[in-house]
């Protein structure tokens, strides 16, 4: 046991600052809503009843400013790998990029000129999402990995 325990009174806790923000940065997660594709269907139904995101604290958001995670959900072309490089270059830190689905992934079925064969090319991917498309709880897994890696990250000491 520590020097601490027994000496305070039962409702103090004790802990670091990492695992403060961390914990805060876990439970509010705001996306932005880039669909290029199909897979944007299924990023959608994510924020319905049925799987409702909400309360996990994840808020879609329409500007790069305010948001903290991008996701990736959809064929990337050549014409639009320099638009999402500058997306992601507006979010501000700390940001996370999850890859969702088999195009964003490695290109999917098309294996074309025009097409970026994984968004990893643009971007730094934190988290793939195999499939076509795939299932909003593939999502959901995927964003509850990404709030397990959040709780592992140093803030104060980098």
């Amino acid at each position: 046991m520590g020097l601490i325990d027994g000496k305070l009174p039962e409702n103090v806790l004790t802990t670091t600052i990492d695992n403060v923000i961390n914990y805060c940065r876990k439970g509010s997660l705001w996306p932005m809503t880039f669909g290029l594709a199909c897979c944007a269907i299924e990023m959608m139904a994510c924020g319905a009843a049925k799987y409702d995101f909400d309360r996990l604290g994840i808020i879609f958001r329409a500007t790069p400013r305010q948001s903290d995670v991008m996701i990736v959900a959809g064929t990337v072309t050549r014409k639009m790998a320099p638009v999402v490089r500058k997306v992601y270059l507006q979010m501000p830190e700390p940001k996370w990029v999850i890859a969702m689905g088999s195009c964003a992934t490695s290109g999917g079925i098309y294996n074309t000129y025009s097409t970026v064969q994984g968004v990893d090319e643009v971007v730094p991917v934190d988290f793939y999402i195999p499939g076509c498309p795939p299932r909003p709880e593939a999502l959901y897994d995927a964003i509850v990995a990404l709030q397990s890696k959040i709780m592992t990250e140093k803030v104060l000491r980098k």
